[in-house]
């Protein structure tokens, strides 16, 4: 949206707005003023006074993009979570307190002066919805307020944002190291397509540091990646230790943080160059939206963003609504997932139908010390092995009531799978062992229902269980 919109001219006789509009934007409302961000009074300074320039601002944006308010700097993630990327710099229409949904795939001008000084970053707006939108930058400022980094790129999905990031930054010859728990789809991409294009891979297992130094001492590494909870068994990386390791040899860090949100894990803290968020899951929380997020240092994410530009992968400007209404509730949200996750994994661990329980928050788990030192809640899913195998794993699977038996994962509806039939059906039991996914292992995420009635519906199911 480039303008500012008064509903003067629509009300019918004899109803009053709530406040007028004052002169000054009423001006800038003909004028089809700009409003991307507070930048823009640098760039503009004489089409607005200061009295509507303050009217269009009631907040200012920190550096990072968290809320201030009359110079008060809200440092709490929950309330981040809420008014950061929000309070500054966003379109203003009727009053509106959510940001708005502006769909439009292009951009206009009022003249080529007007264009020539967009080009020269004189004039700051936005020219084609395939290089950005109001709505999708909010997300991106929240995003980056919550994780605490430089720049944030969303995009279509997930999967758009890791290939997308991996795409513009390893270059031809280059190579990447990666832990063997991983999205398969993820693994897919860097195994089977990367060497197509002369990168190389090197798998590790998690926390391998031995296997890391060797493979950044054997290969010009540009990147290690990966996941921080795993999927699916919530291996936790030694963020700090690797972030050490890689920066001695020039290679940067990106972790997927989907699993642990910025609520549990402040991976850009610990050391990480890069943090990637399949949003689909915890940021946007309600099973109805794709989009993926990058953000970390703006010189890498600008790299990723001008490669996105071309190959295309937007987020559609509704779906950027939808994740931004997510976000604010993310702090609440999580905060339930951990707690009910907690107690289901410890009452999974004693009951005698499921033989291993795969929980960072439990003693059991073997990175539960690196987990309690760089994680502050342990998150939702809990992945766990029921007695016998595929068969018997089914009959508990076919009797679950509450959760949706479905991919997917972080909303607030809990749902439930079995790997080896859900993602790897079609690897055969073979190669599903070579790869380590277990024929009678489950992957649960848990909502926010209540935990006595999700332990009471597993109770129940796992009686189905020879």
């Amino acid at each position: 949206m480039r303008s500012v919109y008064s509903p003067a001219a629509e009300m019918p006789a004899g109803v009053s707005m709530r406040a007028p509009v004052p002169a000054a934007l009423r001006s800038a409302a003909r004028s089809g003023l700009h409003l991307r961000n507070a930048s823009f009074h640098t760039h503009r300074p004489s089409v607005v006074a200061p009295a509507a320039a303050k009217d269009l601002e009631p907040t200012s944006a920190s550096s990072n993009g968290a809320p201030k308010n009359n110079g008060v700097q809200f440092t709490k993630l929950s309330t981040t979570a809420v008014h950061g990327g929000e309070r500054g710099g966003r379109p203003r229409v009727a009053d509106a307190l959510t940001t708005p949904i502006v769909q439009t795939s292009t951009y206009h001008f009022r003249n080529t002066a007007e264009l020539i000084e967009y080009n020269e970053g004189r004039f700051d707006s936005y020219e084609y919805g395939r290089y950005g939108n109001p709505t999708a930058q909010a997300c991106e400022n929240k995003i980056k307020a919550l994780e605490g980094a430089e720049d944030c790129l969303v995009s279509a999905s997930g999967m758009n944002a890791v290939t997308s990031m991996l795409l513009s930054l390893v270059p031809a010859g280059g190579h990447i190291v990666t832990t063997s728990d991983c999205y398969w789809r993820t693994r897919q991409f860097m195994q089977n397509f990367l060497p197509k294009m002369n990168i190389g891979v090197s798998v590790i297992k998690p926390n391998d540091l031995e296997a890391l130094q060797e493979a950044l001492d054997k290969h010009s590494v540009t990147l290690f990646f990966s996941e921080s909870p795993t999927n699916p068994y919530l291996r936790c990386v030694d963020i700090l230790a690797i972030s050490r390791l890689c920066h001695a040899k020039g290679a940067f860090v990106c972790v997927d943080s989907t699993f642990a949100t910025p609520i549990n894990t402040r991976a850009l803290e610990l050391g990480a160059d890069l943090v990637l968020h399949s949003a689909t899951k915890y940021l946007a929380g309600h099973n109805d939206v794709l989009a993926g997020a990058l953000c970390g240092k703006k010189e890498l994410v600008e790299k990723v963003r001008e490669f996105h530009h071309i190959m295309g992968g937007v987020v559609d400007p509704h779906a950027a609504y939808l994740l931004l209404r997510g976000l604010k509730t993310l702090e609440l949200r999580v905060t339930r997932h951990n707690a009910s996750a907690m107690e289901i994994a410890r009452r999974l661990e004693s009951h005698p139908k499921v033989v291993r329980v795969w929980y960072p928050g439990l003693e059991s788990h073997p990175d539960h010390a690196i987990a309690k030192r760089q994680m502050s809640g342990f998150g939702g899913v809990v992945s766990f092995e029921t007695r016998g195998g595929l068969n018997e794993c089914i009959s508990f699977i076919d009797n679950v009531k509450l959760p949706y038996i479905a991919p997917s994962l972080g909303g607030v509806e809990s749902l439930i799978e079995m790997p080896a039939v859900q993602s790897y059906w079609g690897f055969g039991p073979e190669r599903r062992a070579q790869i380590g996914i277990k024929e009678n292992l489950i992957r649960f995420s848990i909502g926010v229902e209540d935990v006595e009635d999700i332990w009471a519906d597993l109770v129940q199911a796992l009686e189905y269980v020879p």
